[in-house]
């Protein structure tokens, strides 16, 4: 049964892929920005509806939802999701299908995620009458930003009629040569929260610091502090990042400025964690500041929550992907510090969030994520489009 799936699979994959990589294509040169996906989604829509496969647009304005009955569609139902929108980043790749569109660029591979999930949903579709269930599929929009399309497309009921079981997703990841996979269960990557503060003090002329209240050099002591709730605060067991990437005071030489507002980042894998460290910087800050003379307004905008995968459910895609690709081709991933809108499925239901190598170093491909150089393997579509569908027949096939 395994290898007949497999073998019709296969060869959907060699029907469809040229047409796929086209759409990826397409993609590329006309990428939006998150929650502003109009023309991305006009596009997704039709090449559904010239599949014949069913679907619902508007879900979070520019998200899309459907599903793909098999046999006894009540027996089981799964997601599969894939994020559509792109990054404010010039394109310097290169490549002969660059971005028509100044300044915005598919740097995170969601040009990818969408042509492979419709390379998917073209095999489910001439593939179900093999299976039993159901796949509901999400083209989810807003990934880049808070709070996030995964938030905003739960709360409009996405996991509901049919109730979702499962989701998967996956990601591409450079750092893995096409024809491979990665895939880790548990806790997988972290939450992320955004920081601001602002110190007010009392400007001045350098030369007679006595008559000011220096908010940079409070700034400086806050900084520094803060600090301390990551190497002093934090288990040693826990790992936690807090990075600030923005200072803004906008003095002189000679000029001390009435305040200073700075921007960074915390992230960690434990929520219990997370809202204490939440307290300890705001407590910290506003009294450090308060002891200097000078007022601190510290807002913490929380971010998207730790990605936990499902044990049972990864553990399950991992042996998927051995059938599929064979075991020297999965490989097993740490823990990541970058964050992903995916985990508010993770905190719902059993989910399972995946890297599919895309990098082809004969043919320079590769480069880093959210950079303009960021270049992907067409040919890791046809390995994506054709294990995530595996992956969907194979769990509702599981009883």
């Amino acid at each position: 049964m395994k290898e007949q799936i497999k073998f019709k699979i296969k060869s959907l994959v060699d029907e469809c892929s040229n047409d796929i990589i086209k759409i990826r294509h397409h993609l590329h040169q006309y990428p939006e920005l998150s929650f502003k996906e109009y023309n991305t989604a006009k596009y997704i829509a039709q090449i559904l509806a010239d599949f014949g496969i069913e679907y619902q647009t508007g879900i979070v304005e520019t998200g899309i939802v459907g599903e793909i009955r098999g046999r006894n569609p009540n027996k089981k139902v799964i997601a599969l999701r894939a994020d559509i929108d792109a990054l404010p980043i010039q394109e310097t790749s290169g490549v002969d299908f660059t971005s028509k569109n100044e300044g915005v660029m598919h740097a995170c591979g969601h040009d990818f995620h969408t042509a492979s999930l419709l390379g998917t949903l073209y095999i489910l579709n001439h593939l179900k009458d093999s299976f039993e269930g159901t796949v509901k599929f999400l083209f989810q929009p807003g990934e880049e930003l808070l709070p996030g399309g995964a938030k905003l497309m739960i709360e409009e009921g996405v996991l509901e009629n049919p109730k979702v079981q499962s989701i998967t997703g996956q990601h591409v990841y450079p750092d893995l040569e096409t024809g491979t996979i990665g895939i880790k269960s548990g806790t997988y990557m972290a939450s992320a929260d955004e920081i601001y503060f602002t110190v007010k003090g009392k400007g001045g002329h350098g030369a007679l610091p006595h008559q000011s209240i220096d908010p940079i050099l409070i700034t400086s002591h806050i900084i520094v502090a803060l600090q301390q709730i990551v190497s002093r605060n934090c288990s040693p067991y826990t790992p936690a990042v807090l990075s600030f990437g923005d200072i803004e005071g906008k003095g002189a030489t000679n000029i001390i400025p009435n305040e200073v507002k700075v921007k960074g980042t915390f992230r960690t894998f434990d929520e219990k964690w997370r809202e204490d460290a939440h307290k300890l910087m705001i407590k910290m800050a506003e009294g450090i500041a308060d002891s200097m003379g000078a007022k601190c307004e510290f807002e913490v905008r929380k971010g998207y929550p730790v990605l936990e995968n499902d044990t049972e459910l990864t553990n399950f895609n991992r042996q998927a992907a051995i059938e599929y690709l064979g075991k020297e081709n999965v490989v097993d991933l740490g823990l990541r510090m970058t964050a992903e809108d995916f985990a508010y499925y993770s905190q719902k239901i059993p989910a399972c969030f995946y890297r599919i190598g895309t990098a082809n170093d004969k043919k320079n491909i590769g480069g880093a994520l959210h950079n303009g150089n960021l270049t992907v393997d067409d040919e890791a579509l046809e390995i994506a489009t054709g294990l995530m569908a595996y992956m969907a027949i194979r769990q509702l096939d599981d009883n």
